[in-house]
């Protein structure tokens, strides 16, 4: 395998992201293989996290690895002024691979250019989110048994969501048809239905939920974002526009699943939360197996 970044999921070509789905796979069937027993990981978290951070430090306990790092910005030297450029230089010299979250966007590029060691992008901004692209493929084939042709209704906040901007790339590879659900201030923005344009990808867009349901092999279900609004009244205007409930998923596909790479704050009622049709928490436990997918790829890993 080749030792390189993870910044984008553009860095990945279909082979890569398959390789990375058996690799998951295997990981989900032997939990606690010792593959790195003489690595150390740093997580460094600018933003606050939970399933990101805490399902690879998961990840790289079961592969043996050790974890250094910091879960707060304010507990580092950032605190007292130090740049990025020499946090990442410091702490390359402590780990054989760094895991960020950084609230700007390119940061994490930035981070991988002058970084000695490899990098992977845990959230940058309202960018990119190459990990939870992985582990949402992993889950969308294991519920579907395949990625082709599926139709992905997209819901919430299009605007500013990383993880639906890499889902969007991710999925191309493989012909799906997009029904995007949002507020029109939270519409998926323009460069990505240029880029499914070019690609040939068909794209639907709604301002009501009910019209979209019932295609859907997979509703993936966005939070309206607080934090990447400067005008918290466009917040307000849009925090409550879309919320999933049970009685709205009468006659829906047979294999249909409903994900969110969550938090949730309401806009899945948690009536839904024992249907059938609810998957977002398996999908959280499915980060631990990808991301341990990822961590052996990055490092070069061969695991079989």
């Amino acid at each position: 395998m080749k030792n390189s970044s993870l910044v984008s999921i553009t860095d990945y070509s279909v082979d890569d992201i398959l390789q990375i789905l058996d690799l998951a796979s295997f990981f989900e069937k032997n939990p606690r293989p010792n593959f790195i027993s003489d690595k150390v990981v740093a997580t460094l978290f600018f933003e606050p996290s939970t399933r990101t951070r805490l399902s690879f430090e998961t990840a790289i306990q079961r592969l043996g690895g050790r974890v250094i790092g910091f879960t707060d910005a304010g507990t580092s030297s950032v605190s007292k002024g130090e740049t990025l450029k020499d946090t990442v230089l410091t702490v390359a010299n402590y780990a054989d691979l760094i895991v960020m979250r950084h609230p700007i966007e390119g940061s994490a590029r930035y981070a991988s250019e002058i970084s000695p060691v490899p990098v992977i992008n845990a959230g940058d901004g309202a960018n990119q989110h190459p990990t939870q692209t992985l582990l949402d493929l992993y889950s969308i084939k294991k519920t579907q048994g395949k990625l082709e042709n599926l139709n992905i209704v997209m819901v919430g906040d299009l605007k500013y969501g990383r993880t639906v901007h890499s889902l969007i790339h991710a999925l191309s590879n493989f012909n799906p048809t997009f029904h995007f659900v949002s507020h029109k201030i939270l519409e998926t923005p323009n460069e990505y239905k240029l880029f499914l344009d070019e690609k040939g990808i068909k794209y639907f867009e709604y301002s009501n939920l009910d019209n979209a349901i019932a295609q859907a092999d997979v509703i993936y279900m966005t939070r309206v974002q607080k934090e990447r609004f400067s005008d918290l009244m466009e917040y307000e205007k849009t925090k409550d526009a879309y919320v999933l409930r049970r009685d709205m998923l009468e006659g829906v596909k047979p294999n249909m699943k409903v994900m969110h790479p969550l938090p949730r704050v309401n806009e899945i009622s948690i009536d839904v939360d024992d249907t059938v049709q609810a998957y977002y928490f398996q999908q959280a436990r499915n980060g631990v197996y990808t991301r341990q997918a990822i961590i052996a790829k990055v490092l070069g890993i061969d695991v079989k």
